[in-house]
């Protein structure tokens, strides 16, 4: 759910519930990637922001800036007529101008601290199959919907199954923070897809979905807490124990972010669990802690002063305090709304009413007080933790090490990998990218993906399956699991 240039640090949490335009008040569809440089002192930046249309009718916007490593950051869309703004609150950065060409055009001006220029972007064409994936993969490959019973929504997505007549382990893939495809698609990069093209080839099945409200999955992603989250991933266990081919008993749950939170919640509760747990870069802070933290990080990121820096991370803190207090959200809402506008000449009232229905949303309400380390105690699966070094979302030392201390104090079988170099979205240092027609294409850590491959092949009972080779039914010996081992490599 990262890094830098006028402020934009992270996946912010807070506003990754919130774009936002109807769909039906555009005079042109929006949805797709828009490209444009944002000339700054000294150079040029390129920026692309995706704007993702939800089933409800509104839209998900998120900003990336691959030569900064800022990557999916949420952006507040606003639209009418032709007049569009795009708002980052917390960075106090916008985009204010106009649809033009018949919308294959934004065309403004960008406003951030320190810095007002002229902007124009223009909508991205696709890029060519060839920058993905073989047209047919070695695996079979099937579109499915599958049920929340306690929720009554659907969810729609992929099932790759290996070669071979299995059965096979599998995996469901839980993304993080915002409305997500089954592939998590950032800037053509596929995180989930490239994931699950890898493991798949190396004999675990996987299903990846779109996120509730997304693509082909009913719902509301905008109402969902992580905790509701909890009963996608059960479901997604519960449709992968009955399909053929696949293992049941070695059923697990590999989840990215705020979905790591949710696979180990889930390892956690009654009801399926799954039998194995990868962690991508999980939370091991408070929800409250980990926003201040990022909001500090912001700060400081454009340029400001430390007693900037504070004043910005008290205002938040009498935010969060203010909500805390006011469980009724009509009046949270208003005295929040209040205290944004006097303490933010820069926020006009409709955008002050917006960022506090935002901040007393069911997610960023249970959020603020989630504490992930109360309910690992209770995970009784396997869990492999990892972490890049270069992730500035998730810091490794402050998230990862608490999650790892606290399962290994419960004597639960964990083991732990700190990537060196690799970012919150588990890519590795740009000069490591392949070329791809020329061009260089963001892609997965290898050593991410060999790690996580190796261990659920040891954890699973299963031989490690080379690259196109056919998988054969697991038959490791029970002797030659490992057990117990923590490991961090730095």
């Amino acid at each position: 759910m990262i890094r830098y240039f006028f402020g934009l640090l992270t996946l912010l949490a807070l506003l990754a519930q919130a774009p936002l335009a109807t769909a039906g008040s555009l005079p042109a569809p929006l949805n797709g990637q828009w490209k444009g440089p944002l000339k700054m002192v000294g150079g040029r930046i390129m920026v692309i922001i995706t704007i993702v249309p939800l089933t409800n009718g509104t839209y998900y916007g998120a900003l990336d800036a691959p030569q900064q490593r800022i990557n999916r950051m949420p952006v507040e869309v606003e639209l009418h007529g032709t007049d569009l703004k795009l708002r980052i609150e917390q960075a106090g950065s916008s985009f204010t101008g106009k649809v033009l060409g018949n919308g294959a055009e934004l065309s403004g001006t960008w406003t951030q601290p320190g810095l007002k220029s002229p902007m124009v972007l223009q909508r991205a064409a696709a890029k060519p199959m060839a920058a993905h994936f073989p047209m047919a993969p070695p695996y079979r490959e099937t579109k499915v919907t599958f049920q929340n019973t306690v929720s009554q929504h659907h969810l729609g997505g992929i099932l790759t199954v290996p070669a071979g007549s299995g059965p096979f382990p599998a995996v469901a893939l839980l993304s993080d923070v915002g409305a997500q495809d089954r592939d998590v698609e950032v800037a053509g990069y596929r995180m989930f897809g490239q994931l699950a093209d890898y493991l798949t080839r190396h004999g675990i099945a996987v299903l990846r979905f779109d996120d509730r409200g997304v693509g082909q999955s009913s719902g509301s992603h905008t109402n969902s807490t992580t905790a509701d989250l909890v009963t996608d991933a059960q479901a997604a266990i519960s449709f992968l124990r009955s399909r053929p081919l696949i293992a049941p008993q070695h059923v697990g749950l590999l989840g990215h972010g705020e979905g790591a939170n949710v696979a180990l919640l889930t390892a956690a509760k009654s009801g399926p669990a799954p039998a194995f747990v990868v962690s991508l870069a999980a939370y091991g802070q408070s929800g409250y802690q980990v926003l201040l933290r990022q909001q500090g990080e912001i700060m400081r990121l454009i340029g400001a002063d430390p007693g900037q820096v504070k004043a910005a991370r008290d205002l938040y803190a009498r935010t969060v305090n203010i909500i805390r207090q006011t469980p009724n959200n009509a009046l949270a809402q208003t005295r929040v709304a209040s205290l944004l506008s006097s303490a933010n000449t820069g926020i006009d009232e409709s955008m002050a009413r917006a960022r506090a229905a935002q901040l007393t949303s069911p997610w960023s309400r249970f959020f603020f007080d989630f504490d992930p380390q109360t309910h690992l105690a209770k995970v009784r699966c396997p869990v492999l933790l990892l972490n890049g070094t270069a992730d500035l979302q998730v810091s490794a030392k402050k998230n990862m090490t608490p999650l790892r201390r606290t399962l290994h104090n419960a004597h639960r079988n964990v083991t732990s990998y700190r990537l060196n170099g690799v970012n919150h979205l588990f890519q590795p240092a740009p000069n490591q990218w392949p070329m791809v027609n020329g061009v260089q294409q963001p892609t997965f850590s290898p050593d991410a993906l060999k790690r996580i491959n190796d261990w659920v092949a040891v954890t699973t009972q299963r031989p490690k399956t080379p690259l196109g080779a056919p998988s054969k039914q697991p038959g490791l010996p029970r002797k030659l699991v490992k057990v117990a081992t923590v490991v961090d490599v730095r």
